[in-house]
């Protein structure tokens, strides 16, 4: 079995050191498959690709490994989380939040194999998930605090530069992440409308003719819960009527 790790660690000296111990790893042998400078970065790779376990760093910008490896728990496919700090005074608080083991800073490569072993020994023991499984909710790492927003509250997802704008009703969430992987993994929910936005299909109300002054004429759509009106692209004009029925 080779373990699918996730990196996550705000310096990347901190980041390539793990990744030599990696490579010096056997029993079992650990591929990095993606590494994250942030919990929100994590979040965002986590949300969308499957890792067996996670090192994480515990005093990270924004919000820290403690809060990030709770957050993991609702991600599709959990990883397995192992604390990699220089800090030894969290260890009871890692243990609190189910990580299976803590390491500190610098790291042996004896200590990090064993530590690989527990979760080849734990991934060996949980049930299969489902592969097309997907949470009812969107976990955000923001302002240094994780939230879980419901799907059910989401009325539009918008691209906005490196961010993808969540809006719902009463709030506005920056999540770091990829409009299109959001489409693919909910196509029933999610409508989209425009290169730079999806809607949710139940939120949908009217399709009207819409000036905007990038775009010039064209059509946009309302939605229940807020004033805006969103554009829409000439060519998902006709997927936004068969949305509404016409």
């Amino acid at each position: 079995m080779t373990l699918r790790v996730l990196i996550v660690d705000d310096e990347p000296l901190a980041r390539a050191r793990l990744r030599v111990l990696l490579g010096d790893c056997r029993e079992p042998a650990a591929l990095p498959t993606g590494e994250a400078d942030s919990a929100a970065q994590a979040l965002a790779l986590a949300q969308h690709q499957p890792f067996d376990v996670a090192l994480v760093d515990i005093h990270m910008p924004g919000a820290d490994g403690l809060q990030l490896a709770a957050a993991l728990r609702d991600v599709p496919h959990p990883p397995l989380v192992v604390f990699v700090t220089a800090h030894a005074e969290h260890a009871v608080q890692a243990f609190e939040v189910e990580a299976v083991d803590y390491l500190t800073k610098p790291v042996r490569r004896e200590r990090l194999q064993a530590a690989l072993q527990k979760v080849e020994r734990l991934a060996q023991l949980q049930p299969a998930r489902e592969a097309d499984s997907a949470p009812d909710w969107l976990v955000i790492a923001e302002r240094g605090r994780t939230v879980r927003v419901p799907l059910a509250e989401v009325l539009y997802l918008k691209a906005e530069l490196k961010y993808i704008t969540v809006r719902t009703a009463e709030a506005s969430h920056l999540l770091d992440g990829s409009l299109s992987q959001l489409e693919d993994k909910y196509p029933e929910r999610f409508l989209r409308i425009h290169r730079n936005a999806l809607v949710a299909r139940h939120a949908i109300r009217a399709l009207v003719r819409h000036h905007d002054a990038e775009e010039g004429e064209g059509w946009a759509v309302r939605l229940a819960g807020v004033d805006e009106v969103l554009m829409v692209s000439r060519r998902q004009v006709a997927a936004v009527r068969e949305a509404l029925g016409e």
